[in-house]
């Protein structure tokens, strides 16, 4: 192309000078005619290659649709604040504006984790939660406890390192970014326990997203969502005793109103992991949770415990939860403690096991209903929880007489921490009491969390706990049923 252009100067130069003499002005008018000519396809030919190159600039990478262009960038949502060094940028710039986009308290919530695939159809994504426990649970010499029938039973305590438990999640959307699908791998070691779940939603608008699969039935603050947010890996002894379980069902979760939001649930039962469907009865379980969050709108990251943001205004979160089930014996009316193990009395022992109300006679049904309030506060790196529990059990259908129609548990737990080195070393402590009809339970607890790699994605835990008569029995937990003595834990767990 150069080299056209030269020769049509040199051209155009030549025919300027051989202009005077009048008799070549028709060559010259000839020449004039033909450099016009060549100079306008030179134009066309340039623009056509222009429009080449602007084509192959502006195309995506290959296998990626073509994107509008990007919006004004939005703050990111908190739930995805853990990547950033400083979570919070200073009052100023009013982080607490921006809500927590579609954050899910009511579904099994996995970490933010790695993308394995990100086509037009779809995304994969991996993520997964580890949990390493010793628990050590005193008095270690054989001891036993009397229940409120005057039986003698043994107290087996435990000293302990477990794998605890390792949770992981395959997740993303297919076909539709608003259908999103998780499947779970839950493992229990302490149990012996590997369970499969998963569950299907679709996110309509910020008011009404719908989910099916295996879910926590909305009963208390602890099953919407927060975990493993909370001082220590596991639950107070309060929270385990009155709490409801997972299980298969629907759902229905939103914000309802700015700044309420809401979890309905309509399930098989109080807890089906490791309970097969032909064990159930026609009877289903159902549960509405409510939250607000009046004064900043949001209560950090998974609305977990303690005050990790360092919020420069008060946080607040009011809750309120109610669950309804009508259980059974799951059709084991030849097993003298079946593998309904939800339902305890004060006392500890199981609902549903033989003689667990009067001598030789089993109750094969009974109504569960559950109410919960809760509040929490948030404030420069202090934080105060608390949740209070009333429990009815009644309308049961036994093969023999019973001394009462109903039983009637309370209780409550107070939790607050302080962040002695903000993002780094928390400590914190609390209490929870059972006041049951056949007798109390308590506990006080002191703990400590160290965060060492500025995310509290990474947790090392140590606390000591004063238990009081448990009425907790489970080795899922930190309590043995009856136990009157001293527990000491230390953990690291782990969510990518």
């Amino acid at each position: 192309m150069p080299r056209r252009l030269i020769l049509t100067a040199l051209a155009l130069l030549t025919g300027c000078a051989l202009s005077a003499p009048a008799a070549a002005q028709t060559t010259d008018t000839q020449a004039i005619a033909q450099i016009q000519r060549e100079l306008a396809a030179l134009r066309a030919e340039n623009a056509e290659l222009r429009q080449r190159m602007d084509a192959i600039t502006a195309a995506p990478p290959r296998g990626r649709p073509v994107e509008d262009p990007p919006a004004a960038a939005a703050p990111p949502p908190m739930a995805n604040r853990e990547a950033s060094p400083i979570l919070y940028p200073t009052e100023a710039a009013d982080p607490y504006a921006y809500a927590q986009a579609h954050e899910n308290y009511a579904a099994f919530s996995p970490g933010r984790g790695f993308k394995l695939a990100d086509t037009p159809h779809g995304e994969l994504g991996i993520s997964a939660y580890i949990l390493g426990r010793y628990i050590n649970q005193l008095p270690e010499d054989d001891v036993s406890f009397t229940d409120h029938l005057g039986r003698e039973r043994p107290i087996d305590p435990r000293d302990d390192i477990q794998l605890q438990r390792m949770m992981m999640w395959v997740n993303g959307w297919v076909y539709d970014p608003k259908f999103r699908y998780q499947t779970i791998i839950w493992s229990v070691n302490s149990t012996n326990q590997v369970a499969i779940a998963g569950a299907l939603t679709y996110h309509f608008n910020e008011a009404v997203e719908l989910g099916i699969g295996i879910n926590r039935l909305p009963g208390s603050y602890t099953m919407m969502g927060s975990h493993p947010y909370w001082y220590a890996p596991d639950r107070v002894m309060a929270d385990e005793f009155f709490r409801p379980g997972m299980t298969s069902g629907v759902w229905a979760t939103g914000e309802v109103l700015p700044r309420l939001h809401y979890m309905a649930m309509l399930g098989d039962n109080l807890s089906q992991l490791g309970i097969s469907a032909a064990k159930l009865t026609r009877n289903n379980a159902w549960g509405l949770g409510l939250w607000w969050m009046p004064t900043t709108g949001e209560f950090g990251p998974r609305g977990g415990m303690g005050d990790y943001e360092q919020h420069q205004r008060l946080a607040t979160r009011f809750g309120a939860h109610y669950v309804h089930s009508r259980e059974d014996r799951f059709n084991q009316a030849d097993i003298s403690s079946p593998d309904n193990t939800q339902i305890r009395l004060s006392d500890s022992t199981l609902l549903f096991e033989t003689s667990s109300l009067a001598p030789g006679v089993t109750i094969d049904e009974a109504d569960f209903d559950l109410v919960a309030l809760n509040a929490g506060l948030k404030y420069r790196g202090w934080a105060l929880h608390a949740e209070g529990y009333y429990r009815r059990l009644g309308d049961f259908d036994a093969d023999g007489l019973l001394p009462l129609s109903e039983i009637e548990d309370t209780g409550f737990y107070v939790q607050g921490s302080y962040d002695v080195l903000p993002r780094k070393l928390q400590l914190y402590a609390g209490t929870s009491q059972i006041y049951g009809e056949f007798g109390d339970a308590s506990e006080y607890l002191l703990g400590v969390n160290w965060f060492p790699f500025k995310t509290r994605n990474v947790k090392v835990n140590g606390m000591v706990i004063d238990v009081n008569n448990s009425a907790v029995n489970s080795v899922f937990g930190y309590y043995v049923g009856g136990q009157d003595g001293t527990t000491v834990t230390a953990a690291i767990d782990l969510l990518y």
